[in-house]
């Protein structure tokens, strides 16, 4: 019998493992596995860099109150992975539980991760959470993008999810780098950093982690040049980590204006770091 039947403990809605090596030169799967809602498509190659790119599919379409998503990704060492959606995250209405994704990356000596998935989409009466735990060596190099934003309220009503929870632990070997906590709770009149006062009068929010021993203040001031004309009515903040690294925050009132900022900064990195050329995915 099923361990998790015989303890009466729930499977997980949906669960992805991914490994990624790295033979001739470009990267290559070294093992994969998925069960329940939670898919990768066929890997392809966005340049001549050997970088490889998956995307993960969640054929159910959305995420409903008590489902559990498991993903865990390796990439070993010299390997460099680009990790993406198909499309939307839509979490809707979670009466009881909330929605729950908990991911887990580690990346070996000179490995890359990129990930930069599409917009979650919180629709009226949503809770989601999010954990994300990331173990780096000292040479890895991370990117990490979110944007979240409303979804379609049938009073027209904006911020009408119940709650949204991103958490992301950032460890570089074996100690704790960073800790990035965001929680939005708009239906909470008494939290004092609910709905329209923790976003202003905006609607949409985006964020973007990095980790590379590459990064400095130079680096950090190039990207705000790049990003602050994108957008000249939201909010754009980005802060050095006390290590190699950077948080970035930016508001707006509209996903476009987000995705276009965050791989816009990518753009940069990528540039900068690898010689690659502008981030173009291909969804499908």
């Amino acid at each position: 019998m099923n361990a998790a039947l015989a303890t009466g403990t729930r499977l997980p809605t949906g669960q992805l493992r991914l490994r990624v090596g790295q033979r001739g030169g470009r990267g290559i799967a070294t093992s994969q596995y998925h069960q329940g809602a939670l898919r990768v498509i066929r890997p392809h190659y966005l340049d001549a860099s050997g970088q490889v790119a998956y995307t993960i599919v969640n054929p159910g379409g959305g995420y409903l109150g008590g489902d559990v998503y498991d993903i865990d990704v390796q990439v070993q060492e010299g390997a460099r992975l680009l990790l993406t959606t198909q499309s939307a995250t839509k979490v809707y209405r979670t009466p009881g539980e909330p929605a729950v994704q908990h991911m887990h990356v580690q990346l070996s000596p000179g490995a890359s991760l990129e990930y930069v998935p599409d917009q979650l989409i919180a629709y009226r009466g949503a809770s989601y959470r999010q954990e994300t735990v990331v173990e780096l060596a000292a040479d890895s190099s991370l990117v990490m993008c979110d944007v979240v934003t409303p979804g379609w309220s049938p009073d027209g009503e904006p911020f009408r999810y119940h709650e949204v929870r991103i958490r992301n632990e950032i460890h570089r070997d074996g100690r704790l780098l960073a800790l990035d906590n965001l929680l939005i709770r708009p239906g909470d009149p008494d939290a004092p950093l609910s709905g329209m006062l923790f976003l202003e009068d905006y609607s949409h929010l985006g964020a973007m982690l990095v980790v590379d021993p590459r990064v400095d203040a130079d680096l950090v001031r190039d990207i705000e040049d790049v990003l602050g004309s994108l957008d000249p009515d939201g909010q754009l903040g980005v802060s050095l980590l006390n290590r190699p690294g950077f948080a970035l925050r930016a508001l707006s009132r509209s996903t476009d204006t987000l995705n276009t900022m965050l791989h816009a900064a990518v753009d940069v990195l990528r540039a900068r770091w690898f010689g690659q050329q502008p981030l173009k995915l291909r969804k499908g």
